[in-house]
């Protein structure tokens, strides 16, 4: 059974966010997808604003190390500054999954 790092990252934009939000959060993940262990990326955004990132990793180990990164880390900072009214992180290991595919 694959043993991903599921990150989920719920969160919601301040009225007035810079531009360069979405510049840099393109960067982030482009050097999310360069680490050891990247899986995927994705973002959702429901009707009412809240925004879902998932972000995978094949271990917790390289999903540590994406969270220490330093430009992460700067990135995070950046954040509670200057771009999010609020946000809710949580990080989870895959205990069972179930795929199916249309032929």
């Amino acid at each position: 059974m694959e043993s991903h790092s599921i990150t989920l990252f719920r969160s919601r934009l301040r009225d007035d966010v810079p531009d360069w939000y979405f510049d840099l959060a393109a960067d982030l993940r482009a050097t999310a997808a360069e680490l050891p262990g990247f899986v995927e990326h994705k973002v959702f955004v429901a009707e009412d604003g809240e925004r879902l990132t998932l972000v995978t990793f094949d271990t917790a180990e390289h999903e540590a190390a994406w969270r220490a990164d330093a430009q992460h880390r700067a990135a995070q900072q950046e954040g509670r500054d200057d771009f999010y009214d609020e946000y809710d992180v949580a990080v989870c290991e895959v205990q069972q999954r179930h795929r199916w595919t249309q032929e």
